[in-house]
């Protein structure tokens, strides 16, 4: 196997690097102050500063938009959205360019390779109808609208998603919705104008094909934002995760992705990708806050020596550096494995990447924090976000714990096949 990157996607990561260090990072704490200024005086902190979308505007003028969508499965949407190329990349090649959107907050939005939008974007580009394509993807891919993710639910462990109370009923030529979902990530952007949403449609079926995703756009009859979630004290402005309720909401049934209980099969496919995603985007984030680290360690001085060579820390940043390319080269494996032998052939290997990355990332980022002491826990550095949002990942897409079940179902099938053998011999 091969992990270097294509010579378009090697020019893609350059010039995605380039306008972070050059346009984005140098107004972060700027944006960041603007939400928490409108905040304090009891203003809409929601809506984007226009430098979001004068910088939205800059990128993709020079092709670096949309740069998420998949190889073989763009169509015409990449050429015609402004993607350098005109084609999508594979999950090797998007890797290194979502490492680099990976260092800042804003990178993902600005390049429109957000999520929960990439994840939905593919759904309906991969699973969707021409009319879903034409009405939602089109002005997704165009960064008009955005878009929400209701899955997770407040009375249930969502952790197992045959759980779910939520329902989308067929009636006729409808399907009404009710319950009531949380964490449902980019609610809160005031552009939010469609959501995917997951709910229990036939019980009766097999316990995979009773669940189907809907889109519901946002400002239907019965669809409320009840409120906005902190996550370890961050609201995540301009995007956010929303409690949502959907009380009678009623649609027509060409609205169901895919067809009626689909929504398992639609999941594992949006899913794979979408982990590596986040994986690859953990370790551009763990990266910068391992520079960070670097920097304070070696230019504050505490007992008349540099922080670096006090408490160990010498050997804790070492194997910080070692922790990221480890898991770098363990996600570029992950990513192979999902290009080369399709979500069925990676199963084990994303989930490792999923239980795997977000743990590395919160001690990198926990390390960096304790070398900047008090001002790690504050919002002068953007270290206490960064671990909201990797502590947040070990949950987000499934727990770890249910990762980790996955790995050891794979890593002891041939032995549980073995002990039949010889149970039986």
């Amino acid at each position: 196997m091969d992990f270097t990157p294509s010579p378009r996607a090697a020019d893609l990561t350059a010039r995605v690097r380039a306008f972070i260090d050059a346009e984005i990072e140098p107004v972060e704490r700027d944006l960041d102050a603007d939400i928490a200024a409108r905040r304090a005086r009891g203003e809409d902190s929601w809506a984007p500063s226009p430098v979001i979308d004068q910088l939205k505007a800059k990128a993709r003028a020079q092709g670096l938009w949309n740069l998420f969508l998949p190889a073989g499965h763009e169509g015409p949407y990449a050429a015609k959205f402004g993607t350098d190329g005109g084609t999508g990349l594979s999950n090797l090649d998007y890797a290194p360019v979502a490492e680099q959107m990976g260092r800042s907050f804003y990178a993902p939005l600005i390049f429109n390779s957000n999520a929960p939008d990439t994840g939905n974007m593919e759904v309906i580009l991969k699973y969707g109808s021409q009319a879903q394509k034409d009405q939602w993807l089109e002005p997704l891919l165009d960064g008009r609208i955005r878009s929400a993710f209701l899955m997770t639910e407040p009375g249930v462990a969502s952790s197992d998603a045959t759980n779910m109370a939520a329902t989308a009923r067929i009636e006729g030529d409808e399907v009404v919705l009710n319950g009531r979902k949380w964490w449902s990530s980019g609610a809160g952007h005031p552009d939010c104008k469609v959501g995917i949403y997951m709910a229990l449609t036939d019980e009766s079926a097999d316990r995979h094909h009773q669940h189907s995703m809907v889109l519901v756009p946002m400002d239907a009859p019965g669809v409320r934002i009840e409120r906005m979630l902190t996550a370890l004290g961050v609201y995540d402005e301009p995007l956010g995760h929303g409690e949502v309720t959907l009380t009678d909401v009623r649609l027509p049934v060409e609205a169901i992705i895919g067809g009626p209980g689909q929504a398992f099969a639609i999941a594992q496919g949006r899913l794979g990708p979408g982990r590596v995603h986040h994986c690859m985007r953990l370790i551009g984030l763990a990266e910068r806050a391992l520079e960070l680290a670097c920097l304070r360690g070696t230019s504050r001085v505490a007992f008349g020596k540099p922080l670096v060579n006090l408490g160990g820390n010498r050997e804790k940043l070492a194997k910080a550096r070692i922790a990221i390319n480890q898991a770098r080269l363990h996600v570029l494996h992950a990513a192979w494995k999902l290009d080369t032998y399709g979500t069925a052939g990676a199963l084990s290997e994303v989930s490792e990447i999923k239980a795997a990355v977000p743990q590395m990332a919160c001690d990198v980022i926990d390390l960096a924090i304790q070398i900047h002491g008090g001002g790690g826990m504050s919002t002068d550095f953007p270290l206490a976000a960064a671990y909201a949002g990797a502590r947040s990942l070990r949950l987000a897409d499934g727990p770890d714990e249910v990762h980790l079940g996955v790995v050891a179902r794979h890593l002891l099938k041939p032995y549980a096949a073995r002990a039949t053998q010889a149970g039986g011999a």
